[in-house]
């Protein structure tokens, strides 16, 4: 009789897929700009201890008048500083007093005069945006926030004459920058001290109840920390402005992301719906809340094969179904954006509808043809294609070439190279197991898992503390029969992240297959200790295994029972207590779980195998 090992759970689980990965982080529309253009404008002036000889001035080109809030084209908010914008350092001494000057001189005379100019011209904006990035460069970030202030002051009047758009955006985040700078003295990515956590409130406090537009400098230092991964002071900080300005939703939406991120999705749910719910037509509120929901539910839905059955998880799918419907209103709304449009294949796949994802990926790519979360996206996609028909040959090249190309074509300062090894290496593993699966020539099966193991250690290199990328190459030592090193790596996994339930279960699945059962028992109950109700029933499975197999049958139909009591299409856990009373020599009953599980999984071939061999014991009345 064959016996069901559920297949290895890492591509299922939330926060172990890389593409899932990838599409959610994708999915988040905030309005900061990207980190290219978020520092962009400044002063190529050194400070004076520098030895350079030149400084320039920072030109900001007109652009015509448009909203405020319109922060979707990066390269429209960006300041460029071209050569011909920069003043020579020869000719700068010929223009001030005539003379040879100290370098700090120079600066001290550029100062000077930007101060001059600032006063001269109290409603010139640019200059006291100017004078900000001078005190900003030269590390005087309590002068650099008077000059800012002042700016955005400015431009945030309601006056014809002095609107910017282009530039309200790049003085708010130097503004915020100085601000962090002031109270933390560097920009680590590490948590504010508490000390420091408790300054910046007090200012954000004091800025906003005296002028409620200085929530927008708020909103962009909580952004800063949201980017530079510091969750917990970004939850601060934009929590703290919203009970003060409770409409200000950019703040709102922010905050949602940010409890996504740290993981709290319950209270990133309720931002998200308070979004919808006070203005369905925010920028981010269909996106931000489709992107909720997928992150939270779309890496657990079973489709066709998935060894769950039909109608499983009817909230999951139903929670599929508001995603699809929130991102193709955003699509209607924006059909030019090629990230919506591969959000919305992500919402089409995971609800089991793969031709319309495809169309999706097929129009973000015509949209954008060198956007490359929208290439990364189609190559996954092609995996999956594979991965369902079995098929090994074209699809898995196409996936693998385009994989590739995102590594060799990339701005490393864009692409996340973690993982775009990740999804690298999804392509080779893909290919190893479906050619293992059949007929291969020996020397071609060596080279495609060579490739595999190649790109999955280059995977880890490059991001050795990523616990995701540890189990997958612990599965596929899982999946190579080579169960001493999958067990070694499987502990790194669990090392680096003791919370991750489908890790745990792996790891037992690998020590029992190492014939270290008491060890296995240990290592499920530790995943069933983390598991949630989503997750168990097959850790569950897993384990009532090892109990059929160590002979123990009551504990095993126990087991089994409450598997199929929380997953009751659950088809591996019908499949394995079929084997139990196939051992107990009940083969009606045992005929009737393979059925069950066929019913289930109708792909499952370790019960096509079972209920044939059962029907063949019952009309001879052998054993096994």
């Amino acid at each position: 009789m064959s016996e069901t090992q559920p297949p290895p759970n890492g591509d299922q689980a939330g926060g172990n897929n890389p593409e899932a990965a990838a599409a959610a982080a994708e999915a988040v529309k905030i309005a900061l700009p990207p980190p290219k253009a978020a520092i962009i404008a400044d002063l190529n002036v050194d400070p004076p201890e520098s030895d350079g000889e030149d400084c320039a001035l920072v030109s900001v080109p007109d652009s015509s008048a448009r909203s405020s809030n319109d922060d979707s084209n990066p390269a429209k908010n960006s300041v460029m500083i071209k050569d011909s914008d920069i003043v020579e350092g020869e000719d700068l001494d010929q223009q001030c007093h005539g003379a040879s000057m100290s370098r700090e001189e120079k600066v001290s005379s550029l100062k000077a005069g930007l101060v001059h100019v600032a006063r001269k011209m109290p409603k010139n904006a640019h200059a006291h945006f100017i004078l900000g990035l001078m005190y900003q460069r030269l590390g005087q970030p309590q002068k650099a926030v008077v000059a800012f202030e002042k700016s955005s002051e400015i431009l945030l009047r309601d006056e014809e004459e002095i609107r910017r758009p282009d530039l309200v955006s790049l003085v708010l985040i130097h503004h915020a920058q100085c601000i962090l700078q002031a109270n933390t003295g560097d920009s680590s990515d590490k948590e504010l001290e508490m000390v420091e956590l408790d300054e910046i409130l007090g200012k954000l406090k004091e800025s906003v109840q005296s002028d409620p537009k200085q929530a927008a400098v708020w909103n962009t230092l909580g952004l800063i920390l949201l980017r530079t991964n510091r969750l917990q002071s970004a939850i601060s900080v934009l929590s703290s402005l919203l009970a003060i300005v409770p409409d200000y939703l950019d703040s709102l939406a922010n905050l949602g992301i940010a409890y996504l991120q740290s993981g709290n999705l319950e209270l990133s749910a309720k931002c998200f719906q308070d979004l919808i719910l006070k203005d369905q037509n925010h920028p981010a509120a269909l996106i931000n809340y489709a992107a909720f929901l997928l992150c939270k539910y779309g890496s657990i839905i079973p489709g066709p094969g998935a060894n769950a059955g039909e109608g499983a998880y009817p909230h999951q799918v139903e929670a599929a179904t508001v995603a699809k419907v929130c991102l193709t209103a955003a699509v209607k709304a924006e059909p030019k954006a090629g990230a919506l449009w591969v959000n919305l294949a992500n919402a089409y796949y995971v609800a089991g509808d793969h031709r319309n994802a495809k169309k999706c990926l097929e129009q973000a790519a015509k949209l954008d043809p060198n956007q490359m979360s929208a290439r990364y996206a189609i190559a996954v996609h092609r995996i999956k294609d594979a991965e369902r028909s079995q098929d090994s040959t074209e699809q898995l090249s196409w996936a693998a070439n385009e994989m590739a190309s995102i590594l060799k074509e990339g701005d490393p300062a864009i692409i996340d190279l973690p993982i775009a090894w990740a999804g690298l290496a999804m392509a080779h593993r893909a290919q190893h197991e479906i050619a293992a699966a059949f007929e291969t020539e020996q020397r071609d099966l060596v080279e495609v898992e060579e490739r595999a193991l190649y790109t999955l250690k280059q995977a880890i290199e490059e991001d050795p503390d990523d616990a995701v990328q540890w189990h997958q190459l612990g599965l596929h030592n899982l999946c190579t029969m080579q169960f001493k090193m999958s067990v070694k790596f499987l502990k790194a996994a669990v090392a680096r992240c003791r919370e991750c339930s489908y890790a745990w279960s792996n790891l037992g699945i690998a020590l029992q297959l190492s014939d270290d059962p008491s060890s296995a028992e240990v290592v499920y109950k530790r995943a069933l200790s983390h598991a949630t109700t989503l997750q168990a029933h097959a850790i569950l499975s897993n384990l009532g295994n090892l109990y059929r197999q160590q002979k123990r049958f009551e504990h095993a139909k126990a087991i089994f029972a409450k598997s199929l009591e929380l997953c009751p299409g659950y088809a591996p856990a019908h499949n394995n207590l079929g084997l139990v009373f196939v051992a107990e020599g009940r083969l009606e009953e045992a005929k009737s779980s393979f059925e069950k599980a066929l019913q289930s999984d109708p792909l499952l071939d370790a019960a096509k195998s079972n209920i044939m061999k059962a029907v063949a014991m019952s009309r001879i009345g052998g054993n096994i």
